[in-house]
C-alpha cells in the first residue's frame, strides 16, 4: 500500500493560489502597459495646444513652432527609411514626414510679390504640416521608444489617446480664437509674445488712454 502523494505548496494544495498570483502578475504588466500609454498621451498633447492657440489668437503659425517641427521631421524621416520594416508602410510614413519640408520648399519657390492665392496655398501647406507632421513625428518618436507599444495597446485604449488629443488640441484653438474672454494684451507682452489682433486692454490702461491722450494735447497747446 503505497501513501497518497502530498501535494506541494502552490501546485493545487491551495485552491486559487496560483490564479491569485497569475491574476497579481497580470495585473502588474498592464500597469507597465499604461504608463507610456499616459507619458504618449501627455506629450502629444503637451506639443499640440500651443500651436492650436497661436492659429485662433493670431490665425497663423509662428515660424519657430514649424522650423521646429521640420527639424524632428527630417531626423525621424531619415529613421524611417534605415527601419527594418516592410517598405511600404515605410514609404507611406516617410512621405507624411517630409510635409514640414514641403513647405519650406514652397516657401523658397513662392516669391514675396505672388498673388493671395499661392499665398494661401503656402498658409494652407502650413498648417496641415504641422497637423500631420507632429503627429507622425511623435509617432515615430514612440515607437523608437517602444518599439513594441502598438501591439500591446488596445484598440479603444489607442482611441481614447487620438480622442484625447483632439479634444486638447480644438480647444486650445478655441481658447486662442476666444482669448480676449479671459486675458488681456498685456498678458501676452508680460509674456514675452506679441498681441493678437483680438486681443482686450486691461481695465486700467485702457482708461488711462484718454487721460494720457488729453494730457499730451494738453502740454501741445501749451507750447
Amino acid at each position: 500500500m503505497t501513501d497518497a502523494a502530498v501535494p506541494a505548496p502552490g501546485a493545487g494544495g491551495a485552491p486559487g493560489a496560483g490564479d491569485a498570483s497569475g491574476g497579481g502578475a497580470s495585473a502588474r504588466a498592464k500597469a507597465r502597459r499604461d504608463v507610456p500609454v499616459g507619458v504618449v498621451m501627455i506629450g502629444i498633447s503637451i506639443a499640440a495646444w500651443w500651436p492650436a492657440f497661436t492659429l485662433g489668437a493670431w490665425g497663423e503659425l509662428f515660424f519657430d513652432q514649424i522650423l521646429t517641427l521640420w527639424a524632428a521631421s527630417t531626423a525621424a524621416f531619415v529613421f524611417v527609411l534605415v527601419e527594418r520594416r516592410p517598405v511600404g508602410p515605410r514609404l507611406v510614413r516617410a512621405f507624411l514626414l517630409l510635409m514640414p519640408t514641403l513647405w519650406l520648399a514652397l516657401n523658397f519657390a513662392v516669391d514675396d510679390d505672388t498673388q493671395d492665392l499661392a499665398t494661401a496655398i503656402v498658409d494652407l501647406v502650413a498648417i496641415v504640416a504641422v497637423l500631420i507632421g507632429l503627429l507622425f513625428t511623435v509617432f515615430v518618436l514612440v515607437r523608437i521608444m517602444w518599439p513594441d507599444l502598438g501591439s500591446e495597446i488596445p484598440r479603444r485604449t489607442r482611441w481614447l489617446v487620438v480622442l484625447v488629443v483632439a479634444g486638447i488640441t480644438v480647444a486650445s484653438f478655441l481658447l486662442g480664437v476666444n482669448n480676449a474672454r479671459f486675458m488681456t494684451c498685456q498678458d501676452f507682452e508680460i509674456s514675452g509674445n506679441s498681441r493678437p489682433p483680438t486681443c482686450r486692454n486691461a481695465p486700467s490702461d485702457a482708461a488711462a488712454a484718454p487721460e494720457a491722450g488729453a494730457a499730451a494735447l494738453s502740454r501741445h497747446e501749451i507750447r
